[in-house]
């Protein structure tokens, strides 16, 4: 089959994406190489396409085997073409989303899955990509007859895109959440979901003084056989970030209530990507703050939070079983990676509240960190907690954490804060720093300002 016509010559690279569904669901992609294009082409996640096809001008074919290093393209291609089968199995880890998750003409994937980029992201590589045969929900948003104006940056990191499905957009008070809903819930109308992911980033809002972004896309996932809400979730930091929601089916709007994966993953929209990438950092910020915003919002008394935390933290410990912090953080596994950030987060906050007489906390320097760019280091991020508290700060708290048991201080620091684990939960009481914790759960007392 010839290949079509070049078009637009104002681009560098053009995409002509369709969605097919014979003899199977998939997208054939067309690549059209315009003035000067790049000849070094990868697949940021490989293993999904065996074989691209080269075109010269005159329509002459030749295969082209794709490496795990990605391939050459002969100098005399105008267009290359692939197929990227929807639904094939066994590729990467199932939370790639490798080979898509869908149902009929409804699918989740992820752009680094299917899309095909430059070996060297140029910044100056102009990009347009087009999709026919199905609506599509890309993390950009489209110009006049759909079509996608991109640089060669914004394929390194593609996001999460929807094909199919259904529409809604969920609006805040200052950002717009476009929603996509590819398959069909059994208790759920599509304007619950929206309302519902409404209320959550409302919730972000509780964290910094604005929702971290303008438009943030979300592609939700209803799992077949599954009736809990928080199955999965993944926020992929396109440009601008969009977020992947795997729900239950079955799931009603009662269980909705007690979702917490929506909002952690909306959470880490409120820091900047942390590189070289640092879980304990990135997710213990959102695991902590998942239960403080839900205090804050009022979706949870401020009993429930701390008891949340209290468990968090004890099955941490019960990972650790006797380990350092530092040792934790070298080996990085879940949950109790998740854990120690969690607790190295509220050791700052506190810190940072005692420093400033109650007056600033990690919120303040999250709002410092959005002022500083997209992306931060371990040592910024510990620059603005030092910023935040007008003194050193970060390192000593890590001087006194890593070396020790992890959780090792966890009693003491509950105590000074008026929490006393009890067989059913949590109590609250007044202690010598109990108008601190007040402080991290109360929306009124901790909005930053």
């Amino acid at each position: 089959m010839r290949p079509s016509a070049a078009t637009s010559e104002a681009s560098s690279l053009r995409y002509n994406v369709t969605y097919t569904r014979e003899p199977t669901h998939g997208l054939d992609v067309e690549v059209v190489l315009v003035h000067n294009a790049p000849r070094e082409f990868l697949f940021t996640q490989d293993g999904a396409v065996e074989t691209l096809w080269a075109y010269s001008e005159s329509g002459h074919a030749r295969a082209l085997p794709v490496r795990e290093k990605g391939m050459s393209v002969p100098a005399n291609t105008r267009f290359l073409r692939y197929h990227y089968p929807l639904g094939a199995r066994g590729r990467g880890r199932w939370w790639s989303f490798s080979g898509g998750l869908g149902q009929g003409d409804d699918w989740l994937v992820t752009g680094r899955s299917w899309l095909m980029r430059p070996r060297v992201a140029d910044p100056r590589l102009r990009v347009e990509l087009s999709v026919q045969g199905v609506e599509a929900l890309l993390p950009w948003q489209a110009g006049p007859g759909g079509l996608y104006r991109l640089t060669a940056e914004d394929l390194v990191d593609s996001g999460v895109h929807g094909f199919g499905g259904r529409r809604c957009q969920s609006r805040l008070t200052d950002a717009v959440m476009d929603v996509a809903i590819v398959g069909r819930m059994s208790h759920l109308t599509d304007a619950q979901i929206c309302e519902w992911l409404r209320q959550t980033g409302e919730e972000v809002r509780t964290i910094r003084r604005n929702f971290p972004h303008p438009r943030v896309s979300v592609v939700v996932y209803p799992v077949p056989g599954r009736a809990e809400a928080n199955v999965f979730g993944m926020v992929l930091w396109s440009s601008p970030p969009s977020v992947a929601l795997l729900v239950g089916q079955d799931t009603t709007p009662a269980a909705l209530v007690g979702d917490w994966v929506a909002l952690h993953e909306l959470l880490h929209l409120t820091h900047p990507t942390i590189l070289p990438r640092t879980p304990w950092i990135s997710e213990g910020l959102a695991t902590y703050l998942t239960e403080v915003a839900r205090a804050r919002s009022g979706r949870q008394s401020a009993e429930r939070a701390w008891h949340e935390l209290v468990k968090g933290f004890r099955r941490g410990r019960e990972q650790a079983d006797g380990r350092t912090t530092q040792e934790m953080i070298d080996e990085s596994q879940p949950p109790g990676i998740y854990w120690v950030g969690a607790f190295l987060a509220l050791r700052i906050d506190v810190e940072l509240r005692r420093a400033t007489g109650n007056a600033r906390g990690l919120d303040h320097v999250l709002e410092l960190l959005a002022t500083q760019g997209s992306t931060a280091t371990v040592g910024a991020y510990g620059a603005a907690v030092d910023a935040v508290a007008g003194g050193p700060l970060f390192q000593r708290i890590l001087d006194e954490e890593l070396h020790r048991s992890a959780f090792a201080g966890l009693e003491g620091l509950l105590e000074e804060l008026g929490v006393t684990p009890t067989p059913g939960g949590v109590k609250l009481q007044p202690a010598r720093d109990s108008l601190l914790r007040e402080a991290l759960d109360g929306q009124s007392a901790s909005s930053a300002q």
